[in-house]
C-alpha cells in the first residue's frame, strides 16, 4: 500500500501538451489507493478530455464556475475543492498558468481553488526549451517556491518542438515517486523502526490441538498501519490470526507459539527504535507435547503446564534507547495492576484494556483504553474504533519522545 492511500488529490491539469501523460497519472494515484477530483482549465479540454479523466478518477471533472448548458446548475465552490485536497498536483503547469499563480490572478476555476487551497501544492512544469529558461519563467519559479509550493523538475528530452533540452513534465511514474518520497520525508516517524507484536499465540497440546485465546490480533494490526502511515518502517510479528496488511513499510513475520513470538521480538528488538506490544501471548504451555493426538478415553483429563517466556519483561530488562509499550488487559483493579505492570516491566507507556468496558477487548472493531505513562500520568480515552485508537497511541508516543 503506498503512503498516498486514503489521501484526496485534486489534480489540476491545465492547457499544454504534455496534459496527455494525466490520464496515466490519474490512474497511477488510484492504483496506489487514492481518491482523486480533477480541475481543469479550460484549454486544458483541448488536449485530454474530461470524459477520460471523469472516467479513469470516477469523479466529475469541473473545469468552469457553473455547467453553462444548464441554468439552474449550482455553481462549483473551488473552496470546497480546494478544503478537500490533502494534495494539490498541477501538472502539467504552463508557463501561462505559473505566472498567474506567482502574482494572484484569477480568471479561472483552478487558479481560484489553487488560491482557496489549505494543503501542500506541487507543480510540475511543462513548456518549451527556450520558455523554460526565459527569465520570466525562472522568477515564477522562485516565486512559488517562496510560496511553499513544491516544484516537481523538469526532465530533458524531445519537446513538442522538436527541440531537445529541459521543459518536458515528469514522467507520470516519476511523479508520484517524487510526491510519496517528498510526503515520507515530511511524517513525523520517518527514519524511526518500530517492532510491533499482534495476535494470539497458540500453544500445542498435541498435533492437533492448543491452547489458545480469543486475540484477532486487528489492534495490533491496526497500530502496524498507522505506524506506517506516519512514515515508521514497521516489522509486525503476528501470532495466528484472519488479519491482512499490505502496506510498502509493513514486514510481517507469522509465528505461532509464545516462544517464536519470543525469539522473533529479541531478533529485531536491538535495532528498533519503538517496540509496542500489543499481542495476547498465553501464560501458560503444556509442559509435556505429545507427538501423536492424545486419544479420547478417560473421562476427565489433566495438563500439566509451565509459564512461558515473559517477552515484554525481558525486552524491558534489555532496552537502551527504545521506547517500549506494553498491553494490560484486566478484569478488576485495573489502574493499580496496569501501573505495576509499567514498573515491573521497565516501560515506557502502558496501554490498559478493561473487559469490564462495553465494546473493548477480543474480537471486536472498537476498543476504550487508558494510557498511563511512566512518569503515571492517566490518560483515558472514550470508545472509539480500533484505528482511532491506534491512531490516539501513535501521537502519544509522539508527545512523550518529544516532551
Amino acid at each position: 500500500m503506498s503512503i498516498l492511500s486514503g489521501k484526496n488529490i485534486l489534480l489540476g491539469i491545465t492547457g499544454g501538451i504534455a496534459a496527455y501523460k494525466t490520464a496515466g497519472l490519474v490512474r497511477l494515484f488510484i492504483k496506489a489507493g487514492a481518491n482523486v477530483k480533477v480541475v481543469m482549465t479550460p484549454a486544458a479540454k483541448d488536449f485530454i478530455t474530461p470524459l477520460t479523466l471523469s472516467t479513469l478518477s470516477k469523479n466529475p471533472v469541473h473545469s468552469s464556475f457553473t455547467n453553462e448548458d444548464d441554468d439552474n446548475e449550482m455553481w462549483n465552490n473551488h473552496v470546497e475543492l480546494g478544503l478537500w485536497a490533502d494534495l494539490f498536483i498541477i501538472a502539467p503547469a504552463t508557463a501561462n498558468t505559473m505566472s498567474k499563480m506567482a502574482n494572484g490572478t484569477c480568471d479561472n476555476l483552478l487558479l481560484a481553488t489553487y488560491l482557496s487551497a489549505k494543503c501542500p501544492v506541487y507543480f510540475a512544469p511543462a513548456m518549451d526549451l527556450d520558455m523554460y529558461k526565459h527569465q520570466s519563467t525562472l522568477a515564477s519559479f522562485e516565486k512559488l517556491k517562496s510560496f511553499g509550493n513544491i516544484i516537481i523538475p523538469a526532465t530533458s528530452g524531445e519537446l513538442a518542438s522538436g527541440l531537445v533540452g529541459e521543459g518536458r513534465m515528469a514522467e507520470p511514474e516519476d511523479v508520484v515517486a517524487f510526491i510519496e518520497k517528498d510526503v515520507l520525508d515530511q511524517l513525523p516517524l520517518r527514519g524511526k523502526k518500530i517492532l510491533i507484536t499482534a495476535g494470539p499465540t497458540y500453544e500445542a497440546i498435541d498435533p492437533v490441538r492448543f491452547i489458545g485465546n480469543h486475540s484477532s490480533g486487528k489492534m495490533g494490526f491496526e497500530i502496524a498501519k498507522a505506524a506506517a502511515n506516519l512514515g515508521a518502517e514497521v516489522y509486525l510479528i503476528t501470532g495466528p490470526t484472519h488479519q491482512k496488511v499490505s502496506h510498502s513499510l509493513i514486514n510481517v513475520a507469522h509465528v505461532t507459539s509464545a516462544s517464536e513470538m519470543y525469539d522473533a521480538a529479541h531478533s529485531h528488538f536491538n535495532a528498533a527504535d519503538i517496540a509496542v506490544l500489543s499481542a495476547a501471548v498465553a501464560d501458560y504451555k503444556p509442559k509435556n507435547v505429545s507427538d501423536k493426538k492424545i486419544k479420547k478415553a478417560a473421562s476427565t483429563f489433566s495438563i500439566e503446564l509451565e509459564k512461558t517466556k515473559d517477552i515484554l519483561k525481558s525486552l524491558g530488562a534489555i532496552k537502551k534507547h527504545q521506547f517500549l509499550v506494553g498491553f494490560a488487559l484486566e478484569t478488576n483493579n485495573e489502574l493499580d495492576n496496569a501501573k505495576g505492570k509499567l514498573k515491573v516491566k521497565n516501560l515506557n507507556l502502558i496501554v490498559l484494556n478493561s473487559l469490564n468496558d462495553k465494546g473493548a477487548g477480543f474480537g471486536g472493531s472498537t476498543n476504550k483504553v487508558t494510557f498511563i505513562t511512566d512518569t503515571e500520568q492517566v490518560i483515558e480515552h472514550q470508545l472509539k474504533s480500533k484505528t482511532e485508537v491506534a491512531q490516539d497511541l501513535m501521537q502519544q508516543i509522539i508527545k512523550q519522545q518529544h516532551a
